[in-house]
């Protein structure tokens, strides 16, 4: 073993598709929702544990009793979708969508792409039974890789419109209610419109008001489209990671806000913001702190700090580096200028092997952040030839 010097940071080098460690997001899809189907609650409150992993959640799911399947929820999909994968193991669970057999959907950043469209007789979430449910046919493998965690599908908005639907970031569960129990949700309403068929609220920047779409299946904070705004920086805009969508990647710009961000009652103070020219959007990354119910029938949204605690400053916490991911080897696709990785010479294309020692198939999105979160540097084992070689990286703040 041996370790790496200081190299020059190559430019220009291509990186390939994926959903990056650097960021995620499932995009809105903007176009034909999903027909009417016949939901059942097994009592007025259906809990089901959740997991986060990379500011998404994500859930078990069964059709007619086979599963579990993971699933994420995602509030800025206007469709369900399946992986192709899946819907051929179970031929009999999934039906032909009819006359129209595809359907073109839009991305966040504006691409459009054919899907299969199809239709499951029954899936159970929990003591939840959807019955009918039209989904759209889509390879979660990218995702999947990015996560380190097999997923067969996501659950749009849509499919929850009959009900109450609570996504609780500290307690690691949703909780689905019949509409009338309405009056028992905490927090304070915001203003909802779902004429798209995924949420959109008001909020408060500055003395400025925005339309955002609250969308669960991003894992950005707060993406922010400055046009017209003139935001002031605390913090001006850089170069960030990665961020993978449908239509592609692209590199993101952050940035830390001057102006407090105004949800509800709640204030948070300096937001980071990844930088758009699509749709603004609150994300997982910012979602996470709060209970979020959304009431569809009364187009109102919720947002709840447990104990009316006051959100905490937003942090953001890098290794400097995108991968795209296999069992074998995580693939560095961009490295962030300025870093400490940029100053240890890692260039893109390198093949990291090694996390602390251990191979990169035990390491998935979640146990990276949490070692992200500390103070520690990380050691990086690169592959060069039949060569392995070590590289120490310290976690850093991306915006002070």
């Amino acid at each position: 073993m041996t370790c790496r010097g200081p190299r020059r940071l190559a430019r220009g080098l291509p990186f390939a598709l994926g959903l990056l460690l650097g960021g995620c997001a499932l995009p809105p899809f903007l176009r034909e929702p999903a027909p009417p189907g016949r939901v059942t609650l097994a009592g007025n409150e259906v809990v089901v544990p959740a997991r986060l992993a990379g500011n998404l959640l994500w859930v078990e799911a069964y059709w007619e009793g086979a599963g579990p399947f993971r699933f994420l929820v995602d509030t800025g999909s206007s469709v369900t979708l399946v992986t192709p994968a899946l819907a051929k193991r179970f031929p009999g669970r999934v039906q032909p969508a009819g006359p129209n057999p595809r359907l073109r959907v839009r991305g966040a950043e504006g691409g459009a792409i054919d899907l299969p469209r199809a239709s499951l007789r029954r899936l159970e979430l929990g003591g939840a039974a959807f019955e009918e449910v039209e989904v759209l046919l889509y390879d979660c493998a990218p995702l999947s890789a990015h996560l380190g965690l097999p997923v067969d599908g996501v659950l749009g908005f849509p499919i929850f419109r009959e009900l109450l639907l609570t996504l609780d970031y500290p307690g690691s569960r949703l909780i689905l209610r019949p509409r009338s129990l309405s009056a028992l949700i905490p927090g304070q309403p915001v203003p909802a419109d779902a004429a798209l068929r995924t949420p959109l609220v008001t909020v408060g920047l500055g003395d400025r008001s925005l339309l955002v779409l609250v969308d669960s299946g991003s894992a950005a904070g707060f993406s922010l489209n400055p046009t017209g705004i003139s935001p002031r920086y605390v913090v001006p805009p850089r170069d960030g990671p990665l961020l993978g969508t449908l239509a592609g990647e692209r590199a993101q710009r952050v940035a830390r806000l001057a102006e407090p961000l105004r949800l509800g009652g709640h204030v948070i103070p300096e937001p980071v913001v990844d930088l758009t020219d699509e749709l603004s959007a609150l994300g997982g990354g910012l979602l996470r702190q709060f209970v979020v119910t959304f009431d569809p029938g009364r187009d109102r949204v919720f947002f709840h700090r447990p104990g009316e605690a006051a959100p905490v400053r937003m942090e953001v916490r890098s290794s400097g580096l995108s991968f795209t991911r296999t069992p074998a080897y995580w693939r560095v696709a961009a490295v962030i200028p300025g870093s400490p990785a940029a100053a240890a010479g890692i260039v893109p294309g390198e093949l990291v092997v090694r996390i602390n020692g251990e191979p990169v198939g035990r390491w998935d999105l979640a146990r990276f952040e949490r070692l992200l979160e500390g103070s520690d540097p990380l050691t990086l084992t690169f592959l060069e030839g039949t060569t392995e070689v070590e590289a120490r990286i310290a976690p850093f703040n991306l915006l002070p």
